[in-house]
C-alpha cells in the first residue's frame, strides 16, 4: 500500500520540485495514483503521453517530467525511493480515495494541545503581528465558517492576512496601493466573505466534494507557474444563490496583491501549505535575555527550536479555541467575526510606531486571551 510518507513526499515533488499548485497537486494525486506514478523515480522512466493523461497541458506535463528527472540526477548516488515492484503490485488493488484524503489531512494538519489552562496561562510567545493575525483567523473560521475543511480555512485565513498586512503597508507608504483597471475592475465583479471585518474576494473550489474526511477530489483551477490560473470558468466562481442550501461550497481565497502585481492577469489562490508553515515556524518562545527567571537555556538547536514553535503554536490555536468556544454559543456569526478583531488588537505584540515598527516583534501572553473568554 502507498505510505502515507510517500505521499506526502509525492504532493512535495509536486508542489516543490515540479511548481504545480498545492490545490492542483492534490487533486491529482488520485490519479497518480492509478497511474502507479507515485515518485519522482517512476515519474522520470514515464512517457510524456502518459503523464499527459492526467496533466493535459503539455507545457505542464513537460515540466513534471523535467522535475522528476532533475530530482533523479540529484539523488543519483541515494538508494531509489520508489517501493519495490513486488510491493506496488501487492498494494496496487487497495490504492483509493481514503489514502488521498489522509495525504491531505496529514500534510497540513495542525498541532494539538491538551494542555490545561493553568499551563496555558503560564505561557508566553515571541512573535509578530502578521502570523498572529493568521492564527487569529484559522480558528475563527472553525466557528464562522464550520463547513470549510482546513485546506480552505487556511487559505481563507491567508488571504485574510495578506490583506490586512498590505493594507498597513499601503498606509505606511511601504508599497503602493494597486491602480490597475483590469485588478480593480476583477475585484469589484469578485465575490467575498467577512473575515476579521475585511471582505476577503474568494473562488468556489469548483468539484470540491467536502466530507468529513476532508477528501479532494479535483480542485478545478488552470493553473501557470505554480499558482495563477489562466482563466475563470462561471462554474469556478461563487455565484449568489438565494436557493442555495446552508452549507457552503468549499473555497479558495484569493491573493489580491499577487493580482495586483500581475496588472489583473489571471487568479492567484492563497496557498494553504504556505500559511501552514508560517504559522509553524512563526511563534517561539521570548529570548533568554527577556525570558523570566528560572526559564531553560534557550541555546538549543534548530531542530529544538523547531519542535518548540510546534509546541507553542498548538497551545495558541488551543487558546484561541477556547475562546471562541465560550462566545460562539451567544453571538451570531457576524458578531463573532467583529470582536474577533477587537481580541486581536488587544493582546498583539507592541511594537514602535510608524516604519520602524513594520515587522517587529513583542510578546503575546495567552494568559490574556483567556481573560477575554466569556464568563458563566
Amino acid at each position: 500500500m502507498t505510505t502515507e510518507t510517500e505521499l506526502q513526499a509525492l504532493l512535495r515533488f509536486l508542489s516543490q520540485d515540479a511548481k504545480v499548485s498545492l490545490p492542483t497537486a492534490m487533486g491529482k494525486i488520485k490519479d497518480l495514483q492509478s497511474a502507479k506514478l507515485t515518485s519522482p523515480a517512476v515519474i522520470a522512466k514515464t512517457s510524456l503521453f502518459k503523464i499527459q493523461t492526467i496533466f493535459p497541458d503539455e507545457k505542464h506535463a513537460k515540466a513534471v517530467l523535467a522535475a522528476a528527472k532533475r530530482v533523479i540526477k540529484k539523488r543519483s548516488l541515494e538508494e531509489p525511493e520508489t517501493p519495490s515492484p513486488a510491493k506496488r503490485s501487492k498494494s496496487s488493488s487497495i490504492v483509493g480515495s481514503e489514502a488521498t484524503s489522509a495525504s491531505v489531512k496529514a500534510i497540513l494538519a495542525l498541532p494539538t494541545s491538551t494542555a490545561g489552562e493553568e499551563d496555558l496561562a503560564s505561557i508566553t510567545l515571541h512573535t509578530n503581528r502578521a502570523p498572529l493575525v493568521l492564527a487569529f483567523a484559522v480558528v475563527l473560521l472553525k466557528y464562522t465558517m464550520p463547513s470549510q475543511p482546513l485546506s480552505s480555512r487556511l487559505s481563507l485565513a491567508q488571504a485574510a492576512m495578506s490583506l490586512i498586512s498590505n493594507g498597513k503597508a499601503v498606509s505606511l507608504g511601504l508599497i503602493r496601493k494597486g491602480t490597475a483597471a483590469a485588478y480593480q475592475g476583477w475585484v469589484v465583479r469578485q465575490p467575498g466573505v467577512k473575515i476579521l471585518g475585511r471582505e476577503i474576494k474568494i473562488m468556489r473550489r469548483h468539484g470540491y466534494q467536502w466530507k468529513a474526511e476532508d477528501e479532494v477530489k479535483e480542485d478545478g483551477v488552470i493553473v501557470k507557474d505554480g499558482r495563477q490560473a489562466e482563466q475563470v470558468d462561471s462554474q469556478m466562481t461563487l455565484k449568489k444563490d438565494e436557493g442555495r442550501s446552508d452549507a457552503e461550497p468549499a473555497l479558495w481565497g484569493l491573493d489580491l496583491e499577487e493580482l495586483r502585481s500581475s496588472n489583473g492577469a489571471g487568479l492567484h489562490v492563497s496557498s494553504a501549505l504556505m500559511a501552514r508553515a508560517y504559522l509553524l515556524k512563526s511563534f517561539a518562545s521570548p529570548p533568554a535575555d527577556a525570558a523570566p527567571s528560572g526559564s531553560p537555556n534557550k541555546n538549543t538547536s534548530a531542530d529544538a527550536q523547531a519542535a518548540e514553535k510546534k509546541e507553542n503554536l498548538a497551545k495558541l490555536l488551543r487558546t484561541l479555541d477556547m475562546l471562541y468556544a465560550s462566545w460562539a454559543h451567544v453571538l451570531a456569526k457576524d458578531e463573532l467575526d467583529r470582536r474577533a478583531w477587537s481580541w486581536y488588537v488587544a493582546v498583539r505584540p507592541h511594537v514602535k510606531e510608524g516604519v520602524a515598527g513594520w515587522g517587529g516583534k513583542g510578546e503575546v501572553k495567552l494568559e490574556q486571551i483567556l481573560q477575554m473568554r466569556r464568563k458563566g
